[in-house]
């Protein structure tokens, strides 16, 4: 046991495998569209209507995991909750390699949107808690790099295995069960954030010291300024960014096949074709995430996610303009959407309610997904200019929270090994660092 607070960390190493927490949602994600939409309907007979309660409620657990699992791995650590929760997993993609019918596949979305619900945010916060400082927001993307990675595979093993029908689906869930146990077995030798325990000691320290101390460490915390705003603005900006990311994720096969009259390999195949643009400008990212530079590329992101939901919002849903916004898109949330909210979602809280607000906004962000997947399908069929002309307005309202409100909010501090003022004093104040 000694030898544990001498033994050498790997920052890159933690963030490969805390990161691939992300690698598991994209793919879940993606790979739930594809072979539930497109590989299980046919042969399981599955309607409109199981196929968007069923992605729709995967969602919603994710929702729910996230809530509990940040809040769990602030108080018992990041360590146990990514273990637990990446078991809940392998089992969940388990029962949807098997599935026969829709009461397993209803179990198994469950059961994977609730891990992965809860794996997500403390697995960030560790990333981002053992990387050196200049180099935490470059361990954080890199998560995003992993996302990416999670749909590459995932396309990649769509459109090229040249398998249909029911053996197509669980060749894709096949390889999400792989991938989990070995994540899990390498996942076993990392230590718990060092951060994060030597902020627990000072919470210890200055509670026994003064009861009425503020920790901002207690859930009630996280409602007080300057929190409360950190937590409003970001949950906002990423709920409002996700509907039209989760839509694609969760339904691009769909709207290809349904309104573009296209086939389940052709849109993977296109979808391909902007990957490699997406990870190239992930690295460049990466490379200034740290610096001032962020905000003008955060820009030129947001910018270019505005005018890809502008194309079928305003020319109608054709194979071009889905491609288009595919594409164009990616290439955007390269700069923003989830890339950045993960960056503000670590800079913007304490360390001891870091988990804990991540778990909150994407529970909110998710939620409010899962229940517009609910409806997505038939909405999509029934309404579509309207549908289109929806996503378009959330995507305005991310663009305006994320250049004009989130760099106002001051950035949190670490908490110290111990308690600076032996009276108790609170230690988790904010500095006046903006965000961006």
């Amino acid at each position: 046991m000694s030898d544990l607070k001498t033994t050498p960390r790997s920052p890159w190493k933690t963030a490969i495998l805390a990161g691939m927490a992300s690698y598991l949602d994209a793919a879940a994600l993606v790979t739930s569209g594809i072979a539930i939409g497109g590989y299980y309907a046919a042969p399981l007979q599955l309607s409109a209507g199981t196929i968007g309660s069923l992605l729709g409620l995967q969602t919603l657990a994710f929702a729910a995991g996230a809530l509990f699992g940040g809040r769990l791995g602030d108080r018992f650590g990041r360590r146990t909750i990514f273990t637990f929760s990446l078991m809940l997993y392998a089992v969940g993609v388990l029962l949807l390699l098997v599935a026969a019918g829709p009461a397993l596949l209803y179990a198994g979305v469950v059961a994977t949107g609730l891990a992965i619900g809860a794996d997500l945010p403390v697995s960030l916060a560790l990333a981002n808690e053992e990387a050196p400082e200049g180099k935490k927001g470059t361990m954080v993307v890199f998560s995003g790099m992993l996302w990416l990675a999670g749909i590459v595979a995932v396309l990649g093993l769509s459109s090229f295995m040249g398998v249909q029908g029911i053996l197509g689906g669980r060749i894709l869930f096949a390889h999400l069960l792989v991938v989990a146990v070995l994540v899990l077995l390498l996942r076993l030798t990392l230590r718990e954030s060092a951060e994060w325990a030597a902020a627990r000691r000072a919470a210890q320290a200055r509670t026994t010291a003064d009861s009425e101390a503020i920790e901002f460490s207690r859930v009630r915390d996280l409602f007080r300024a300057p929190t409360l705003y950190a937590l409003i603005a970001t949950g906002l900006y990423y709920a409002t960014w996700n509907l039209g990311a989760n839509t694609l994720g969760q339904f691009g096969t769909y709207l290809w096949t349904s309104l573009a009259k296209g086939e389940v390999a052709q849109y993977s195949q296109l979808t391909l074709i902007g990957l490699p643009v997406g990870f190239l400008a992930g690295l460049v990212f990466m490379r200034v995430v740290d610096r001032p530079a962020r905000h003008a590329w955060f820009a030129f992101g947001t910018a270019l996610i505005v005018i890809a939901w502008a194309l079928p919002a305003l020319l109608g849903p054709g194979k071009f303009t889905l491609v288009a916004v595919m594409l164009v898109s990616g290439l955007g949330n390269s700069f923003a959407g989830e890339s950045i909210y993960k960056v503000w979602s670590q800079e913007l809280f304490p360390t001891l309610l870091r988990a804990t607000a991540g778990g909150v906004t994407m529970a909110f962000t998710r939620g409010v997904a899962g229940l517009a997947a609910l409806g997505t399908p038939a909405f999509a069929l029934g309404h579509t200019r309207l549908f289109f002309g929806l996503l378009l307005g959330f995507t305005v309202v991310a663009a305006v929270v994320g250049m004009v409100w989130v760099p106002r909010l001051p950035k949190a501090t670490h908490q110290p090994e111990e308690p600076a003022d032996p009276s108790g004093a609170p230690e988790a104040e904010t500095t006046g660092k903006a965000a961006l």
